[in-house]
């Protein structure tokens, strides 16, 4: 699978079920009318961008969505799914997604985790016999770990293009390649390096353990629970209209590239699926976060889904990196559960995942903190879609000013405040306020503090405001102070007691 991110013992028949709430999920909706409105100004400018970046890279045809707050809000195509018969595409058109494929299978793992069938740092070879007898590249070397195939660490050589060649395979040629002695590249547990094998071997284990095959597993328990109703494995299941066939530019000319049909490597990157299905998953993954006390009602529990977004393997950094608009800002990368993620200079997070096949290309993203999120196929070999998805997140960003969600500040962070504001400047009896944990008059001089406070007061003059207190945390916040010729900003942190007290303090300028 072209990898394009940037740069228990239980053995047993036992099938399992999805869980009966999962049935009737519903992601929620949060509605800011506001950064909406900001948001559907820039749809024009949207597929200005999608149609500049399809046309230049030649794609016969591709579709896209946006999904903000938990809702596909705009939806867009052009070109076709089928050169010869001239079919339009369509956000209903069914794509192969490629490796975007492969979180549906740790989500899986994590499933019978969550359900008690598994661990994640158990061998694979407690679940795959043939794997005991696998040399490994050092006699040093742990054995593979579930955690290894789902994080790209086990060991095995990048397997792009060779991976996207074997969908077809069968479990029996899946075993009879790892029972001919398997070449490794590292040691497991060492390094990053991009695995279809592994996440096959995954998806193997999935039918050992549940006592179905991944494609039912996956089916029953991720996509029909969250309304995926028109995802597939099998290209020939797909009704003709629907499908996209996969395409190859050469010399000015489209040529068509023949579908595989589902296998044991399906696991890595075989699912089929539309614009208006895998948006329900992305808005599934994305009503993760914020963490919160509302019903957790989905096919894998909130904290399970935001232990896939977790940067588990670093996978490289880029001090150089350019968005689109030009702006430098360097990046580092790293792989979670069948996910990527990336993190920029100014602390935007990204998860997703990228997909290419011979005669496809695919990449979804989302910001967690922003809430916002974007899809995009394409039928041309390895379409590189991961630009232009940036790209169009970045705009939105930029152009909308938009900003991280922000968190309600706890009522003991809010309490604390107002306690502090009013010893300010000049912080009379604090250390009989009991408003102070232990360690705070051994790390800070009061007299100095007391110093600094009080010119800073005098230099903003009369206090005209005291903002809201904005958390960085639930136990660590910053507020201003807005005064007639200067504003204050005032930071706490709080400590880890029961009643969590003032354990430190800051107080500067910041510009008006």
């Amino acid at each position: 699978m072209k990898n394009l991110i940037l740069s228990l013992v239980l053995l047993g028949s036992t099938a399992l079920v999805a869980p009966a709430r999962a049935q009737s999920y519903q992601p929620p909706v949060f509605t800011d009318e506001a950064r909406i409105n900001k948001i559907e100004a820039l749809f024009p400018v949207i597929d200005q961008l999608f149609e500049e970046y399809g046309d230049k890279n030649h794609f016969p045809g591709y579709t896209y969505g946006l999904v903000v707050d938990g809702k596909l809000v705009h939806t867009n195509s052009k070109g076709v799914a089928n050169v010869d018969k001239k079919t339009p595409a369509t956000t209903q058109s069914l794509f192969r997604v490629a490796s975007m494929s492969k979180s549906f299978t740790t989500m899986a793992i994590l499933q019978l985790r969550d359900a008690g069938k598994l661990s994640l740092d158990d061998r694979a070879d407690t679940y795959i016999p043939e794997m005991k007898s696998l040399k490994l590249l050092t006699t040093d070397s742990p054995p593979i770990t579930l955690r290894h195939l789902m994080t790209h660490a086990a060991g095995f050589p990048e397997d792009n293009p060779w991976g996207d060649r074997q969908l077809d395979a069968t479990n029996q040629e899946l075993l009879t390649l790892i029972k001919s002695q398997v070449s490794f590249s590292n040691a497991p547990g060492v390094t990053y390096e991009y695995s279809n094998l592994g996440v096959t071997l995954l998806g193997y284990i999935i039918e050992k353990v549940s006592g179905k095959s991944y494609q039912q597993y996956i089916t029953e328990n991720i996509l029909l629970p969250l309304g995926m109703t028109h995802s597939k494995w099998e290209y020939s299941e797909v009704p003709a209209a629907q499908l996209a066939l996969g395409y190859q530019w050469n010399e000015g000319t489209w040529t068509s590239v023949p579908l595989l049909h589902d296998g044991a490597y399906g696991a890595m990157g075989g699912l089929i699926s539309s614009i208006e299905d895998y948006a329900k998953y992305m808005a599934f993954h994305m009503a993760a976060w914020p963490p919160r006390d509302e019903t957790d009602n989905g096919p894998l529990q909130r904290s399970s889904l935001r232990e896939m977004h977790h940067p588990w393997n670093i996978s490289g950094m880029n001090p150089d990196f350019t968005y689109p608009s030009g702006r430098h800002c360097g990046i580092v990368s790293a792989y979670c559960y069948g996910l990527g993620w990336l993190r920029d200079c100014e602390g935007r997070e990204y998860v997703g995942h990228s997909g290419g096949l011979p005669g496809f290309g695919s990449n979804w993203r989302f910001l967690p903190e922003y809430g916002i999120g974007i899809v995009s196929f394409a039928n041309r070999t390895y379409a590189p879609m991961t630009p232009i998805n940036l790209q169009v997140l970045d705009t939105l960003i930029v152009k909308a000013g938009l900003k991280p969600r922000q968190l309600p500040a706890s009522a003991i962070l809010v309490q604390r405040q107002k306690e502090l504001t009013q010893l300010l400047p000049d912080f009379k009896n604090a250390e009989s306020t009991g408003l102070f944990a232990d360690n705070f008059f051994d790390d800070y001089s009061i007299d100095a503090v007391t110093k600094e406070t009080k010119a800073l007061f005098e230099k903003a003059g009369r206090i005209t405001q005291v903002k809201a207190i904005v958390p960085e945390n639930q136990l660590r916040g910053t507020y201003i102070l807005e005064g007639e010729k200067a504003d204050l900003a005032v930071t706490l942190t709080l400590s880890p007691e029961n009643k969590p007290l003032i354990q430190s303090y800051r107080i500067q300028e910041v510009e008006k």
